[in-house]
């Protein structure tokens, strides 16, 4: 099963995203029971449905640093004028 429909049948809140992401930064991979306190911290989550999600994160990253996953080409609709790009944004 891809990344993509891992999401899509897994179904986190934003709320429930920032916990994990919080979690993550408490308990490293030296952590005893890391999983399940994970699970705890986030809440409505199982420590393997955690563990998945890690995976999946790990696996997402993994691939943007590969180029695998092509970056949004994000069209300005606001006041900002293109000098406000930098370099690195234009390349």
């Amino acid at each position: 099963m891809s990344s993509m429909s891992s999401r899509i049948s897994d179904s986190w809140t934003a709320t429930q995203n920032k916990a994990f992401e919080k979690a993550l930064a408490k308990y490293d991979k030296d952590t005893p029971d890391r999983w399940n306190n994970i699970a705890k911290a986030v809440g409505g989550k199982t420590a393997e449905e955690v563990k998945r999600h890690y995976e999946i994160l790990v696996e997402d990253v993994k691939n943007i640093e590969e180029g695998q996953i092509p970056f949004p080409n994000y069209r300005n609709t606001g006041g900002s004028s293109q000098s406000d790009t930098s370099e690195e944004e234009k390349r």
